[in-house]
């Protein structure tokens, strides 16, 4: 794999380093759903129930 990425003429360090940022990005996104699961999960309850607020204001 290094070798074809070598013969690709890919930035083996750069590409690491962006899989890594990545990993980084989706990890903090997912603990951060996890911790805010409970206020996520109540506001989607009151839109169900009550709908959108501001909705009549929507120019659509």
């Amino acid at each position: 794999m290094i070798k074809d990425a070598k013969a690709l003429g890919i930035n083996i360090s750069r590409a690491a380093e962006a899989g890594i940022a990545k990993a980084i990005a989706a990890e903090k996104t997912r603990r951060w759903q996890e911790e805010n699961k409970e206020a996520i999960e109540s506001s989607n309850e009151y839109v169900r129930r009550n709908g959108l607020p501001l909705a009549k204001h929507r120019p659509f």
